[in-house]
């Protein structure tokens, strides 16, 4: 008997979670909108940023003691372009996870906002299995978008020329991408569970998408914000992930560039070497401490554990049923003026007339 029970919840659980799936894949612009903004903004970055970027670099090189033009040496510059495409996708990606798990969102709050909690509420199924239905959803759509994209990254580095990445690297990325899935679904979750409707969610999703690019250093290194700014980046887990995916996209780039440097001898300078790095490494400081990605990987388990904690504790919030509370403390209300207009009249006899005011009222 208690097998049964048990394969009987199983099966509801995963029919919730297939509910969820269904309805977020049946809004085909919602689906598209998720999966479009890290593509629309990696078409900004080809057509736009590369060229800024590239442009950085020969700077640096154009101020070597013995100057260098990135156009005279074709394989440098390949090097080059390797490590700042995987630097900026890394970044994309980093925030993306971020984003699609914040869209994804859009149905709890949705469930919400219609009333189908009301429906949930009123049938055997337990708070704890919805609320479970609804984290597994949100991992598996968030993963699942963002591995797409980063197929999209792999087929651009095909393309240009610098898909240098073994099948080791290939499994680190992945290995990433869901460890950093799990991340941003439970802290999106556990934001989005004080939000009611579709309007204020929205809000929050616009705010978030426009600044936490900045924030996390995914467009931009994290060393030209100032001090202040900086220190206060460490206390957002995705800057800790997009620095593993920054790891695991450009350690093979990185290698290869310095050993080509090295053999070459076409960059006499050693300094160049340190100056990208430190522009488009994967190293992050704060409080004067460097941050290696074996710190960042404890530092997102950290904030990890922690949004496992405040999901626990707000959990319920995921599945509140709008409305609900107010009708309950608005019949209290009338039965208890009922009851003290009875109450009042007893004494002189006019219990009936008082109840029947206490009726209008509350038809009223």
């Amino acid at each position: 008997m208690a097998a049964k029970t048990k394969g009987a919840g199983s099966s509801v659980f995963f029919q919730l979670t297939r509910r969820h799936f269904i309805v977020f894949f049946k809004n085909k612009i919602q689906v598209l909108y998720t999966l479009l903004v890290p593509i629309i903004i990696f078409v900004v970055y080809i057509f736009f940023l590369r060229s800024m970027e590239m442009m950085t670099v020969e700077n640096t090189l154009l101020s070597l003691d013995t100057p260098i033009k990135l156009s005279d040496y074709p394989e440098l510059e390949n090097y080059i372009g390797t490590v700042v495409d995987a630097w900026m996708l890394s970044g994309i990606t980093a925030l993306s996870t971020i984003t699609v798990a914040l869209q994804t969102n859009n149905v709890i709050v949705d469930d919400k906002q219609k009333g189908v909690n009301r429906d949930f509420a009123s049938a055997p199924i337990p708070r704890n299995m919805l609320i479970g239905s609804y984290f597994l959803f949100n991992f598996i759509v968030t993963a699942l978008i963002c591995f797409i994209f980063e197929i999209v990254c792999f087929i651009y580095f095909a393309a240009m020329g610098e898909f240098v990445y073994d099948a080791v690297d290939l499994l680190l990325m992945v290995v990433v991408l869901l460890y950093m899935s799990v991340n941003s679904t439970l802290m999106t979750v556990f934001l989005c569970s004080f939000f009611k409707t579709q309007a204020s969610l929205s809000s929050l999703i616009a705010v978030i998408s426009t600044g936490m690019g900045f924030l996390i250093g995914a467009y931009m290194p994290l060393g030209m914000l100032p001090t202040w700014v900086q220190n206060i980046c460490a206390f957002i887990p995705g800057t800790f992930g997009c620095a593993l995916f920054r790891f695991s996209f450009m350690d093979t780039p990185l290698e290869l560039l310095m050993e080509y440097v090295e053999t070459s001898g076409i960059v006499a300078d050693p300094s160049f070497l340190t100056q990208i790095t430190g522009t488009f490494g994967y190293q992050i400081h704060f409080f004067g401490l460097t941050v290696t990605p074996e710190w960042q990987a404890v530092a997102v388990a950290i904030y990890t554990l922690i949004f496992v904690a405040l999901n626990i504790l707000s959990g319920k919030k995921l599945t509140t049923v709008l409305g609900v509370g107010k009708k309950r403390k608005k019949k209290k209300a009338l039965a208890a003026a009922a009851a003290n207009a009875q109450a009042q009249a007893a004494p002189e006899g006019g219990q009936q007339p008082a109840v029947q005011g206490a009726q209008k009222e509350e038809e009223e």
